[in-house]
Parts: structure tokens; sequence; C-alpha cells
């Protein structure tokens, strides 16, 4: 079954371009991925720090396969002090 992830993330103002360019590279990176069927980044237009990403998975596998690439644990460690808070992670479904 696909899984349909929304995440957002807000960096701090003084970290936007850093925050925003490790993210852009996890699109290119994740877009490889076999298990990925869309990676879409957004950013917001009236909070330039807010990031929106809406993602699709085949399955929860690939899901936890892409949450293992060395992309996405620099993320995480990127992460520390330069967001205002914690990613916040929606797991949704088709209705």
């Amino acid at each position: 079954m696909s899984i349909y992830l929304i995440a957002t993330i807000k960096a701090r103002p003084e970290h936007r371009d850093e925050v925003a360019a490790v993210l852009q590279n996890m699109v290119k990176e994740t877009r490889k991925e076999d298990a990925n069927v869309q990676y879409d980044l957004h950013q917001g237009t009236a909070d330039e720090n807010l990031f929106v990403f809406y993602e699709i998975w085949k399955d929860q596998q690939g899901l936890d396969a892409h949450n293992q690439q060395p992309y996405i644990l620099e993320f995480g460690r990127l992460a520390q002090g330069k967001l205002q808070e914690a990613p916040q992670i929606h797991l949704t479904r088709k209705i």
C-alpha cells in the first residue's frame, strides 16, 4: 500500500539558505530511490523559513529504507540548532 507523507520544516532565518540547500539535495537524491513515487519540496510564500515536503512512497519498507540514507541522516545532524522546531511529519492516506 502506498504511503503519503507531508513534512513541515521551519528553518531559523539565519540558517534558511543552508537548510534549503540540504533539502534540495535531499530531493535530488531521493528521486533516485526505487520506492519513491513523488518527492516535492515547497517553500512558504508568507514565511520563507517554512519548507513543506509532499511525498508518496510505494510502501513502508521503501520509506524505512529512505530514512536510513546518508543524505537523510545528514539532515538530521544539520537540524540540530538550525530549525525553529522539530520537523512535523504527517502520514496520510487518500480518501
